[in-house]
């Protein structure tokens, strides 16, 4: 089957030309026909070359299951054409063509029971886990693939979903993606291609914000709460800070580009002195000239932290969520740490969320046992707000993510507080939130 030409505008190499036309396979074919149509629509010029790519393939819940009449038997290749090709036929999936890693799902493996989760969702997440993985798409059941060995170099294309990870993928390591979604990523993974626009061209990746730091931004909420307020000003733009911050270290750079990346769409920003793409404040900006200053001071540090915690009334705590994005092995430490010798109130419940990877360390260390033993539960693949999964009754939260604050009320209408992880451990031993800024 010849497959219709792309416009004159977007030019193809003879071995995307082969995979359009159907050389490679259907299922290659009925990729580049959707990313061909999506590069249509972004005004991109040509595609670039990616081994890297960050995705949710073929992944199925009972109600796409239902949807398409699937049964055990077909449902991968049935979902995988119909739902992430969007094709009119469905396609055997063959191996993926590049190094393609699974991230997050819905359902924990050996926790689901304590998320609610029913045992046909537990099916419908093992079939699909295991039908990737016979793919040979790695399973990280992450939002943070960087924590979990998918550590692309500098300059490298990727194709990555996932707010929080595409800002540190640019940001931070200096790679190159878009926040892209479910199809784009599923068709990248057997064609090895996506799109060239945005954050792929060097012109796109310079700074339009200068952000002033005029307060010291240390702690770990200190830095969820700058990036929160960096993403309501500067929208999808891309920020360049200077000021009085130091180098943060990896669990900071997660909760600053997490939490900027929901307030406002944040892909990419700028670190100057520290991050790789801003060695000085010229080389951040490039040829642009700020469209703005702001500052972020005393003032702005109390509004934000007014603003996370402007869904919070009732200060008798029934859950603390912990973990998002997932959780780091630093943070386990502390949270463990912060356990150890006491009990979680009778009246809360205490979530941890982390990956798999990062789970099986905190088991060897005794971690997780000290968690449980207080009263926990650590947990991984999901999170509160993307399995949407609360302790029964639940209806109000605390928080040590902006991001989290940003999104879980929202989702399940309940009220929540945010603060520092020692303020969320108080919280869950106590039934009380006590926090306050400092």
């Amino acid at each position: 089957m010849t497959a219709r030409a792309p416009s004159a505008s977007l030019i193809l190499t003879d071995a995307e030309r082969a995979m359009l036309d159907g050389r490679e396979g259907k299922a290659r074919q009925k990729a580049m026909l959707l990313l061909v149509r999506y590069a249509e629509a972004l005004g991109a010029e040509r595609f670039v070359e990616t081994n890297n790519v960050a995705g949710v393939p073929g992944t199925y819940t009972p109600f796409l299951f239902n949807y398409y009449g699937a049964t055990r038997e077909n449902a991968y290749d049935l979902i995988y054409s119909r739902f992430d090709l969007d094709s009119d036929e469905v396609v055997t999936v063959p191996n993926m063509t590049v190094h393609s890693c699974h991230l997050q799902g819905g359902v924990d493996p050996e926790g689901w029971q304590i998320l609610g989760a029913k045992p046909e969702a537990l099916q419908a997440s093992q079939d699909s886990e295991q039908a990737a993985s016979a793919k040979g798409i790695e399973i990280l059941k992450t939002c943070t693939p960087y924590i979990a060995g998918n550590v692309p170099a500098r300059g490298e294309h990727c194709a990555w979903m996932e707010s929080s990870a595409v800002v540190y993928c640019n940001s931070v390591l200096g790679a190159r993606t878009n926040t892209e979604g479910r199809e784009s990523t599923s068709a990248a993974m057997l064609t090895g291609r996506i799109p060239d626009w945005g954050l792929h061209r060097d012109a796109n990746r310079f700074g339009s914000h200068h952000i002033e730091v005029d307060v010291p931004v240390e702690s770990l909420m200190d830095w969820g709460m700058l990036g929160y307020f960096v993403g309501a000003r500067v929208g999808e733009r891309i920020p360049v800070l200077t000021g009085r911050y130091g180098t943060p270290d990896l669990i900071r750079y997660k909760h600053f580009g997490a939490a900027a990346a929901s307030s406002g769409g944040v892909e990419m920003y700028h670190l100057v002195g520290v991050t790789p793409e801003a060695p000085s404040f010229e080389s951040a900006f490039g040829p642009n000239r700020p469209v703005e200053r702001i500052r972020y001071g005393l003032e702005e540090r109390r509004r934000t932290y007014e603003e996370l915690n402007a869904r919070g009334t009732d200060r008798n705590v029934d859950y603390v969520m912990l973990g998002c994005p997932h959780a780091a092995l630093e943070q386990m430490e502390e949270i463990a740490g912060l356990l150890e010798g006491k009990r979680i109130s009778a009246n809360c419940n205490l979530w941890v969320f982390t990956s798999r990877a990062i789970k099986a360390v905190a088991d060897s260390r005794g971690l997780t046992r000290t968690i449980r033993n207080a009263g926990g539960a650590v947990l991984t693949d999901t999170c509160s707000a993307i399995g949407q999964a609360l302790p029964p009754g639940t209806r109000v939260a605390a928080l040590d993510s902006a991001k989290q604050a940003h999104y879980l009320p929202a989702i399940m209408g309940i009220q929540s507080w945010f603060g520092s992880t020692r303020d969320c451990i108080d919280a869950a031993i106590t039934g009380h939130w006590n926090g306050e800024l400092t």
